[in-house]
């Protein structure tokens, strides 16, 4: 029997991960129970859990325990483990667990159940956070799915330690340029590290500065290097990932980067070693986007998007990077459309920030988005705040146009830079902003879910700092406001069914569907906002809220950790959504039918709910209600 539990096991997580000597410790521990249908499994009044049970054949449902007649909100399936909440923290468990077919379990008490822990990690981390376990197994299995295209190894959630370097190529400052190119030509290479006498990185040399230094200007080749180098290059820690060299070379339009250790250089990174295996590197890409000389030229660019977030889905790169790369991309592109109208338009005149709102404020946009902006501007003296808005309302309207045109869709509510509205004085949006918290009304807190989480994207970014402070010290010192804000975000509750897995809704043809953006990722983003807002922090961007509240001590590191695992899985279950959708040339859409997922994303869809909800029942407490 031992050597066939040992066979089942493998082929569900944990086990999967464990030793073979854990794996068999785990099999001789376990032991064969049966239950009928109908009978109970566990139940809250036998008081804290004292058995580890794991479902071989058979199905299990949860009840409430005051209720024995109607199943409530979830279903243990084959391989699963439980009750290991109630194990770890040595409490009873919370519903009623009823089998619900003749059922196979195989269980062990609670002291080798301690012992396993003790002796496996990953059986341990699967204690701990069972959501993570889960999210790594479907992180394999989506990058399984489509890696083939891509090789082997182009992940980009490696520390730069972890990938091939190329060796430093250096030379002083004081080496002539013609000795530096020999040196290039005969290594076939294409830059040159400048370093000090101790090893620290203080220039570069590249084939664009030949160009633009040497050759354009005529420099004598016997010229010191310090003298046509780039100063200051670009420099990141071993320490650091492959996707932040990613994302400074897009932010800074470059093409190598240092690596260094202690200050000292120890390799270079170029886009090439980060992208070998991509049809479109992001790097070039956004010098695509710098370089469009028109509005249907970044138009085109959006197919291009659309395949670099797929590539990126296939290496594994985390969904909370891929949000980051896409909201860098799509800043590029409102960077480019403002450039290109201002030129044809001409500068207006007076300063002014273009803001973003919505996910795009929070730097999680995904590959379906609107538009929302809008305009914060400073009044100059001897003139009105109504005379600068009639300035700048042709301009804005001329970029909601190309933002379009680029498929930045028309925000249906008006929440556009074009809108008067939303092209304000930075008094008139504190005066906004003061009557939403003053009248919580319906549309008032649904405005300031938007419109809070605000962020500059071109123009000065002091005035934007400014208004963040106020209004961080406004909401802060109102516990009423944020009670409200609260309450209504605890009206859209994750869709856990009562009967089945989940509450299905949606008409036509997503009849008998979930909205993964409304009810999956909005009440993640609603509790994070609040719980940053009352702990001061000025984070925009959901992850980084959650942590705030956490080093606030509004929540407990762990508990961050599963509601981060679990948004990100949502996230990604609508990104890989929205990449089928846009291969099949249709709309693009939130909804997804969880009949058509697999087990293994139904079984997580179902967790990352309940960490939703969780998360809800925090804010429930901390605000009475």
């Amino acid at each position: 029997m031992t050597d066939d539990t040992a066979t089942f096991l493998r082929a569900h997580p944990p086990f999967e991960a464990m030793s073979g000597a854990d794996l068999a410790f785990a099999a001789s521990r376990l032991h064969p129970v049966r239950f009928a249908a109908g009978d109970v499994v566990s139940e809250p009044a036998t008081g804290p859990a004292e058995r580890f049970y794991v479902l071989r054949k058979g199905r299990i449902t949860g009840e409430a325990p005051d209720d024995g007649t109607e199943v409530q909100e979830w279903r243990l399936d084959e391989g699963a483990c439980f009750p290991v909440g109630a194990l770890v923290e040595n409490r009873p468990v919370q519903r009623v667990q009823r089998a619900q077919t003749d059922v196979l379990c195989l269980t062990m008490d609670r002291i080798d159940f301690e012992a396993l822990r003790a002796r496996s990690a990953p059986f341990d981390a699967f204690c701990r956070n069972r959501l993570a376990a889960l999210l790594v197994q479907s992180r394999r299995h989506v990058r399984a799915e489509a890696v083939t295209d891509l090789g082997q190894d182009t992940s980009l959630n490696v520390a730069l330690s972890a990938r091939r370097m190329r060796p430093p190529v250096t030379c002083t400052p004081d080496t002539p340029i013609r000795e530096a190119l020999d040196v290039m030509s005969s290594l076939r290479i294409g830059s040159m590290i400048v370093t000090d006498a101790d090893a620290r990185p203080v220039g570069i040399f590249t084939l664009k500065d030949l160009l633009n230094r040497v050759a354009l200007p005529g420099t004598p080749l016997e010229a010191p290097l310090s003298s046509v180098m780039t100063p200051d290059p670009v420099s990141l820690p071993q320490t650091a990932f492959a996707f932040e060299a990613a994302m400074a070379m897009a932010e800074a339009g470059i093409q190598h980067v240092c690596v260094v250790d202690a200050g000292r250089l120890i390799g270079v990174v170029s886009e090439r070693d980060l992208f070998s295996m991509q049809r479109v590197g992001l790097v070039n890409l956004s010098k695509s986007i710098a370089a469009a000389g028109t509005v249907p030229d970044l138009a085109r660019m959006t197919a291009d998007i659309h395949q670099l977030v797929a590539q990126m889905m296939a290496q594994g790169v985390k969904v909370g990077q891929i949000t980051q790369i896409i909201t860098l991309l799509n800043d590029q592109i409102v960077q480019r459309v403002l450039a290109l109208v201002l030129a044809e338009h001409g500068p207006p005149g007076v300063p002014f920030t273009w803001l973003a709102f919505g996910s795009e404020g929070r730097q999680e946009q995904t590959l379906k988005t609107d538009q929302d902006n809008g305009i914060l501007f400073a009044v100059p003296d001897g003139m009105t705040a109504d005379a600068v808005r009639a300035r700048l309302l042709p301009l804005a309207h001329k970029v909601n146009e190309a933002l379009d045109a680029c498929g930045f869709t028309l925000c249906t509510g008006g929440i556009m830079a074009r809108n008067p509205e939303c092209c304000l004085s930075a008094d008139e949006w504190r005066a906004r902003f003061r009557r939403w918290i003053n009248a919580t009304t319906p549309e008032n807190l649904l405005n300031a879910a938007i419109f809070f989480d605000f962020r500059g994207i071109h123009g000065p970014e002091e005035p934007v700092r400014a208004l963040r402070h106020w209004l961080l010290d406004q909401i802060g010192e109102n516990g009423l406001f944020r009670r409200q804000m609260a309450a209504n975000a605890l009206r859209n509750a994750p869709p856990l069914g009562m009967i089945r897995e989940f509450r299905l809704s949606g008409t036509g043809h997503e009849a008998n569907t979930v909205d993964l953006k409304f009810n999956g990722v909005t009440p993640f983003v609603d509790a994070a906002r609040i719980l940053a807002l009352a702990a001061r922090a000025g984070a925009t961007n959901t992850t980084e809220r959650l942590e705030a509240a956490a080093s606030a001590g509004k929540v407990q590191p762990q508990d961050v950790a599963a509601w981060t695992d679990a948004y990100d899985y949502i996230r990604m279950l609508r990104l890989r959504l929205n990449e089928r959708q846009s291969i099949a040339n249709e709309p693009l859409g939130n909804r997804v039918d969880p009949a058509q997922l697999n087990e293994l994303d139904r079984r997580i869809l179902r967790e990352a709910f309940k960490e939703a909800r969780r998360l809800q029942a925090k804010l429930a407490l901390d605000y009475q209600l």
